[in-house]
């Protein structure tokens, strides 16, 4: 996707247009304009399958703005594609390059495999000299070129499950708020049909069979389509799996009632201890940071496999720890290597994440990890330790002190 030198001047010296963007800096409301930018190219109207750009230190007549590239400009840049302002993330690459000798940073953008794409709630394109808010028939185009592409498994259609199977409550009470612009929501005169698919709950204006997202979104019974669509919780009174279970659940549902359910259940076991002898105050504290907790069990159930297997996301609570495995390895850029480093993320389930978002479930994409590593520690436990492999990911936290 990096552009070579001579194709990146050739772009250049062509000035703005339906693949070109050019900033002078990052001041003003240059960086909300910026991610607008990302969003039309990632949607790609045109269809022209090229990645945009957008250059921050040239003017609008391409001359060098001789704008200081340094390594803050850039981590503003690279940010754009996690800080959750733009959903589904998109594929971009940000570098420090030459031109005419300056400095400049150059943000590229591949084509979304799965459009329409959303800047906080709405979709920008770019088609010619236009550039602005898709239209009712642009969104239909958007949605038809997401049908023909080598689209994500999470927006693949299931025989079967019309639209009919889904909660229209759930629909637009519960997601569309927290995905579309309000102002834009309050003028929209789109069918239910239409919304549904521009949503990518169901495969296309005219093909209305529900999608693996509009069925974890807004199913009414999810799991009949979705075998492997659930959390199995145990609690363990031991360190083995053979020793004795003393709670057990299996939670499915809605995206929305599966966190809701499970997140319940872990605050039940994650009960407070009494300190009375170190202070004269009674002193409560929690077993876990359920922040930590929180941040863990809904990285699995977003990146998990929902394709190539029927086992669920499994949360085992030990009385020295608990295990929280994820069928489904490491995805695309993400490696066993580079597992949880910072900066290295990738979206096996792309829009299941955009969802996510707009439910309210994640504030910005990349950083689950590090935040409950951070937590953790904060609360003095033991360093979260991950096993990826190839089939699955399993994370275990430890209590600060074995039996506690």
């Amino acid at each position: 996707m990096r552009l070579k030198d001579d194709e990146l001047a050739r772009l250049i010296r062509g000035g703005e247009d339906t693949r070109v963007e050019f900033k002078e800096s990052l001041g003003g409301d240059a960086k909300a304009r910026i991610r607008e930018a990302i969003c039309a190219f990632a949607n790609d109207l045109s269809g022209s399958g090229s990645p945009g750009i957008v250059i921050v230190g040239l003017k609008d007549d391409a001359s060098p703005a001789r704008t200081v590239v340094n390594d803050e400009l850039l981590r503003t840049l690279v940010d754009m594609k996690t800080d959750g302002n733009i959903v589904p993330p998109p594929v971009l690459i940000c570098e420090k390059r030459q031109y005419d000798g300056h400095d400049v940073a150059v943000v590229t953008v591949r084509p979304s495999d799965s459009p329409p794409v959303r800047c906080k709630g709405l979709i920008h394109i770019r088609s010619g000299p236009r550039r602005g808010i898709a239209n009712a028939q642009e969104e239909r185009v958007l949605n038809e070129k997401r049908r023909s592409a080598d689209r994500p498994f999470d927006v693949s259609p299931i025989s079967g499950a019309d639209h009919s199977e889904l909660n229209r409550r759930i629909f637009e009470d519960e997601y569309l708020p927290g995905s579309v612009d309000r102002e834009h929501l309050r003028q929209n005169d789109r069918s239910l049909i239409e919304r549904l698919a521009a949503a990518k709950m169901i495969a296309s204006v005219d093909d209305d069979r529900a999608t693996i997202l509009g069925l974890l979104v807004a199913g009414i019974r999810p799991r009949d389509f979705i075998p492997g669509a659930y959390v199995q919780f145990l609690r363990i009174a031991g360190t083995e799996l053979a020793d004795e279970i003393t709670d057990a659940l299996e939670v499915d549902g809605t995206i929305t009632d599966t966190i809701t359910r499970l997140e319940d259940k872990l605050r039940s076991h994650n009960h407070s201890r009494v300190d009375l002898i170190s202070g004269d105050l009674e002193k409560r504290t929690e077993k876990y940071p359920i922040a930590a907790l929180q941040q863990l069990v809904r990285n699995a159930i977003m990146h998990r496999d929902y394709e190539s297997t029927n086992s669920p996301v499994r949360v085992t609570w030990f009385d020295d720890r608990i295990e929280i495995q994820n069928p489904g390895g490491p995805y695309g850029l993400v490696t066993r290597e580079n597992f949880a480093l910072p900066g290295i993320t990738d979206y096996r389930n792309p829009n299941l994440a955009e969802a996510m978002k707009a439910l309210g479930f994640v504030q910005r994409f990349g950083v689950g990890i590090a935040n409950a590593q951070r937590l953790m520690h904060e609360a003095g436990h033991p360093k979260i330790d991950f096993v990826v492999e190839p089939e699955y990911v399993l994370a275990t936290v430890w209590t600060i002190s074995p039996g506690v």
